[in-house]
Parts: C-alpha cells; structure tokens; sequence
C-alpha cells in the first residue's frame, strides 16, 4: 500500500513537472531549431562583418600588386583606399538585395527552405574568395563580398521571421531576440578568427574570407531536420496536418489547442487573400502606423552609431597606452562585451518588455555619446581621458547590445499578420542596410567635419530613437496578434476627427456584428 503510494505521488510529481515543461514552451527541439538556423543565419551577418577588418592591410597590397601586373603602373593610396572602400561598402549593397530578396523566397520556399537555398549565395561566396589571390583577380573580392552581402540580406529578414512563427507566444521575444545573441556571436567568432595565430596573416586572408563556408554547411546538414513554420504551414500552405506535426514536435506534446484556434483565427481573418506585396503595404492605411514604427526603428538601429564606435576602438586603444601588437587581442573584449549583454537581454526580455529594453537602451547610448564627445574634447587636456573614452566604447555597445541590436528585429514579426509579414521584413531590412551603407560612406566626411564632435549626430538619433519608441511603440510582450493591432487601432483612432471615428466603427466587422446581434 505504501509503495503504491510512492508510486502514484511519483507518477503525480512527474506529470506536473512535464506539465510545467510544457507550459514553458522550451523543448529540445525549439532549441535546436534556432541553434541550426541562427548558425547559418544571423551568425554569418557578424561574422562577415567582423572577419574584414583583420586583412584590410593585406588585401589593400594585392589590389595594388595586381594593378602593377596589369598596367604597370602602382596605384595611389587615395586610389587603393577608394578600391578597399568599395569592397567593404558592397556588402551592405548586398545585404539590399538580399533583403529585397527575402520575401519573395520566403513565401515561395517557406521559411525553413528559404534559409537552406540561401546557401548558394554563400557558397559561391567562399569559392570566389579562396581563388581570388591564385586568379589575380581582387574584382573576385568585390563579387564574394556582394554575394556574401546577399546572404546576409535574406538571412537578417527569414531568420526573426521564423523564429517568431515557430516559438510559443510567451516565449516569442526571448526566440526572436537570439538571432541578436549569434550576431554578436558572429562578431566575436569573426575576431577570433582573424587574428594574426589563427587566419589573419598574410598568406592565410583568402581562407579568412573564405571560412564563412563552414558556418552555412553545418546549417545546410541539421536544418533539415527540424520542423517548417506552423504557421506558414497552415496559414500560407492551408496544411493542417503538417501544422500539428510540427507544433506536437516544437512543444513536445500532443495537446496545444489554445495556439492551434489562434492560428486558425488568423487564417479565417487572412481569408482568400495572397500575401501583400511591397505597394500594397505601403498603400494599406490601416497599417500604417506600425509601418512607420518598423521603419524609424529599423532606420536608427543602423543610425545610432554603434558600427562606428568600432572604427575608433583602435585608436583609442592605442592612445590608452596599450602596444600596437596587443590592440588585436583587446579589441575582442568588444565583441564580448556585445555578446554579453545580448545573452542578458535575452534572458531579461519577457520579463522587462519590448519598449523599455528599446528606449532605455538608446537612453544610454545617448548619455554615453554625450561623455565620449566630452573624453574626446578633454584629450590631451586632462589626464585619463583616453581611458574614460575606453570605457565609453564599451558602454555603448553594451547598450546596443541590451536593446535596440536584438529588439528592433522581433517587431516586424509581432506587429504585422501572416499575409503582411514577409512585405513588412523586406521594408525593415531594406531600410537597415541601406542606412548601413550611407552611414559607412559618410561617416569619414562626418569624421573629418566636426572633428571630436563626430558623435553628436548619432546622440541625436538615440534621443529621437527614445522618445518615438516611447511615444509610438505599445508594449507587445506576452500580447496576440489581435490584441497587439486592436491597440493600435485605438491609437490611430485618437489622432482622427469623430466624425472620421465613427465612420471607421460603422465600417468596423466586429461593430457591425454588434449592431446586427442588437438590432436581430
């Protein structure tokens, strides 16, 4: 009797501990998914990024070398920097496209086939980089760089998209947000791999280049394996089937009604209709006002300056009285310090709230800029003012990290339906990269114009950041999606005339269904 008591007390403890793992949503296979796809992902964003810096150097002498073997002529060094300039500047052109791109592959291939096909910009990517040197061609380089940009691209837009579609609604932020904690990851990889023990030498640059290979085949072998986005399998594909294959296998159990009758709510609402286009987006009213959000948040993550800071981290480390040969070494504490604090963003974000990590994150890195432009004022004034500065290139990417760098990427997933999700992610990534191209052109002539004063514009954007975030963005944490546009309804209805407010409740189904229950 008393062993059948353990036994049942046993068994009870058991099924309210599966209970509870199932209640908080993470399974092995959630976390799976996001591991094979963010390697192939948003890892390979911060790793193309970072791996360029290390040979700038090498591959600047094989620009010339080759332009000697051609013409017989070197080339002058505003000519080889202008060359070097553009090499690194087409990634972000790349990354245009690839955006542009994003959509339309996700709709046609799914988000899980569009992350594999993905790996064909890739590998055409490595293949032209490791025979560039050996072909005498740096033209190759610019290719790779375009094409690796490419990838990037589709893979910034596809990723947080299904992440957000495969994940449970209370887990959707933490999910989407680790897209931002492999992009950090990828920086810091990037680092790491180009220093001058590991790749980063001048007979080893083209393997350098060319190492991001090895990122996207691991994806293209385990992806495979791992379930589609239910949601697009019965929203977009109408398979329900599948759809419940592939939650039972992402929830790890055969009970998730509540979620099932969410999505069907969504396909009912989504109807006949075909995903939206570019123009449709843009011309529907009623979507406007989280377009605009996507659009100024998207625009001052890549205007707030942190890819900058990175431009001034040598220098400043150097003038902190740390040797030349040792600035490589430090320089990955950057990396680190981003990669942290998105680890800890991530494990703060479905406690703290989308909002508040978005505004208080550009919060910071406004105050910061304001004490890095004062560090670099005082330099050579007041002692210590290298290391202040020091600290103010960690600081601000610290800040990055706690917010804008993983949140901005969740809002198009949680703000926009089914049918307007792919459109609304080709728009924010278009506007990302294109803000990341203008800023990389115009940044020295910034340097060279205001001199020390260099980071009040990008104070400026964080102010703006701020205060639009906190004024236009309402909280999205553990909401639906029907919650989270009948909150901006009530928002656009506060800034029209009544009269404009009552004809949109008379065109309202939802009224209308209340007056026809009244009047019948």
């Amino acid at each position: 009797m008393q062993a059948a008591c353990c036994s049942s007390g046993y068994i009870q403890s058991k099924i309210k501990m599966n209970d509870t793992i199932k209640r908080a949503g993470w399974t092995r296979t959630l976390g799976l998914t996001v591991c094979s796809a963010a390697i192939g992902g948003t890892f390979q964003y911060g790793y193309n990024i970072s791996i360029i810096n290390a040979p700038t150097t090498y591959v600047q002498r094989f620009i010339n070398e080759t332009c000697v073997k051609r013409w017989g002529t070197a080339l002058e060094s505003s000519q080889v920097t202008l060359i070097w300039t553009f090499v690194v500047s087409v990634y972000s052109l790349g990354g245009l496209l690839g955006s542009l791109l994003a959509g339309p592959m996700a709709i046609k291939c799914g988000r899980k086939g569009a992350l594999l096909l993905n790996n064909c910009f890739l590998f055409v990517s490595a293949v032209l980089a490791l025979c560039s040197r050996s072909a005498g061609s740096f033209e190759m380089i610019v290719l790779a760089r375009l094409l690796v940009g490419v990838n990037a691209g589709v893979s910034m837009n596809v990723q947080p998209m299904y992440f957000g579609e495969s994940a449970p609604k209370h887990l959707r932020g933490a999910v989407a947000f680790s897209s931002a904690v492999f992009t950090a990851l990828g920086i810091l990889m990037g680092q790491v791999a180009g220093l001058t023990e590991v790749l980063g030498s001048e007979s080893l640059w083209p393997y350098l280049l060319a190492s991001n290979a090895l990122p996207g085949l691991v994806q293209l072998v385990t992806l495979p394996w791992f379930p589609e986005s239910p949601r697009y399998l019965l929203i977009d594909r109408g398979d329900r089937d599948a759809c419940g294959q592939a939650l039972k296998r992402l929830r790890a159990c055969s009970v998730f009604t509540d979620e099932m009758e969410e999505i069907l709510q969504e396909r009912a609402g989504a109807g006949e209709a075909r995903a939206k286009t570019l123009w449709e987006l843009f011309g529907d009213r009623s979507l406007r006002r989280q377009l605009c959000t996507v659009m100024v948040a998207s625009s001052a993550m890549m205007l707030c300056g942190n890819d900058s800071i990175y431009f001034y981290a040598s220098y400043i480390f150097q003038e902190a009285g740390i040797p030349a040969d040792r600035i490589q070494y430090v320089t990955i504490g950057t990396g680190a310090c981003e990669f942290t604090s998105a680890v800890v963003c991530n494990l703060l974000i479905e406690r703290a709230g989308r909002r508040v990590l978005l505004a208080g994150g550009y919060l910071l890195m406004a105050c910061w800029a304001v004490v890095f432009t004062v560090a670099l004022s005082l330099e050579g004034k007041v002692p210590g003012m290298p290391y202040l500065s020091m600290v103010c290139v960690f600081a601000y990417i610290l800040s990055f990290g706690m917010g804008p760098a993983g949140v901005t990427g969740i809002l198009p997933a949680e703000l926009f339906d089914q049918m307007a999700r792919p459109a609304a992610y080709m728009i924010a990534g278009s506007m990302m990269w294109l803000n990341l191209f203008l800023i990389g052109m115009a940044f020295p002539f910034i340097v060279n114009g205001l001199g020390q004063f260099c980071f009040v514009p990008f104070c400026g954007v964080c102010v703006t950041g701020c205060l639009f975030v906190s004024l236009a963005l309402p909280e999205t944490k553990g909401r639906t999606l029907a919650e989270i546009t009948e909150e901006f309804e009530k928002r656009n209805k506060k800034g029209l005339p009544k009269y404009e407010q009552q004809s949109q409740s008379l065109t309202d189904p939802s009224e209308c269904l209340k007056i026809s229950e009244i009047s019948g």
